[in-house]
């Protein structure tokens, strides 16, 4: 990590929220537009304590804006991480997805509605999606996790779509260019 982005994550302690980055304010928005870089080496970097403060800061900033993923370029940090709940289990946890990885996908596009994000607030729409994506990413332990994603309706699991989301913030993209025409 650059010295930049280590002082965004260590500026506080564990419980403190890190500020969402807005696409209202200009500086936040070049700055989310921009596609973020790889951990050098997951594995390693998961023993490291400001990487795990990063983890923990990330977690509660989710929980207080109520939201359903935050991705590491909305904090600031131009790095490859995001969090994501898990609806498809039924305890809805949250993990880390680090160095995450799209490896296929569906042919078949689905409209999802309701889509939002925490960096543009009070707007929300449906956008295109695919119906289930194969992921490759190491979670916050630095296991390599592979699986195949799915779900695209709000009432019910929508997991594939919220990677979706959150891996598009990775590559500097908002949920407003994939809106439904």
């Amino acid at each position: 990590m650059t010295d930049t982005e280590r002082k965004i994550i260590v500026d506080s302690d564990a419980n403190t929220p890190f500020r969402v980055l807005l696409t209202t304010n200009k500086e936040d928005s070049l700055l989310l537009r921009q596609k973020s870089i790889d951990f050098a080496n997951p594995q390693d970097i998961v023993r490291d304590k400001d990487f795990q403060h990063f983890i923990q800061r990330l977690k509660l900033t989710l929980a207080e804006e109520l939201g359903v993923g935050l991705a590491a370029p909305q904090v600031g940090v131009s790095r490859n991480l995001f969090l994501f709940m898990r609806m498809d289990k039924p305890e809805r946890n949250v993990e880390a997805a680090i160095n995450p990885r799209i490896v296929n996908h569906s042919e078949e596009i689905i409209n999802f509605e309701g889509d939002g994000c925490l960096s543009i607030p009070d707007m929300s729409g449906t956008t295109k999606r695919y119906a289930w994506v194969d992921v490759e990413y190491y979670n916050e332990r630095g296991e390599l996790i592979k699986e195949r994603l799915s779900g695209g309706a709000r009432g019910g699991d929508f997991t594939g779509i919220i990677f979706q989301h959150e891996f598009d913030h990775l590559q500097g993209i908002l949920f407003i260019d994939r809106l439904s025409e």
